[in-house]
């Protein structure tokens, strides 16, 4: 990953960019995933093609909002879209407890039609 304001590259975990002292999504000269110059305005790299909004670089590799959404349609009662989000215990306790008896899954699947439902990390999940 790059800096999108010095384009020197950082770390994907990184809060801030050593080179600058801004944090790596501040910017808006250089592509995150290929380090191409860009337009400060533009939406797509010109080089990569990948989406330069503020959820992309955020959250480039999140979790898809369909795929939960299938997952907890599905088979929510056994916790499946608990452990695709990162929510390890939760889902085993769902899985244990057939989603609460299919009470909890319900409730999750109107979070994530609603937008509430978040991964792990505390990120939206990504509409693709």
């Amino acid at each position: 990953m790059f800096c999108r304001n010095c384009g020197n590259e950082v770390s994907e975990k990184a809060i801030m960019c050593v080179a600058c002292g801004t944090p790596p999504n501040a910017g808006n000269k250089f592509c995150y995933n290929c380090k191409a110059e860009t337009t400060p305005g533009a939406q797509i790299c010109m080089k990569c093609g990948v989406g330069l909004t503020n959820s992309n670089m955020q959250n480039p590799d999140g979790k898809d909002w369909l795929t939960t959404l299938l997952l907890c349609f599905f088979l929510g009662p056994l916790g499946v879209h608990r452990f695709y989000t990162g929510h390890t215990s939760t889902g085993v306790i769902q899985l244990l407890t057939l989603g609460g008896c299919g009470i909890w899954a319900l409730i999750d699947l109107i979070m994530i039609i609603t937008g509430g439902f978040k991964d792990a990390k505390g990120n939206q999940l990504v509409k693709k």
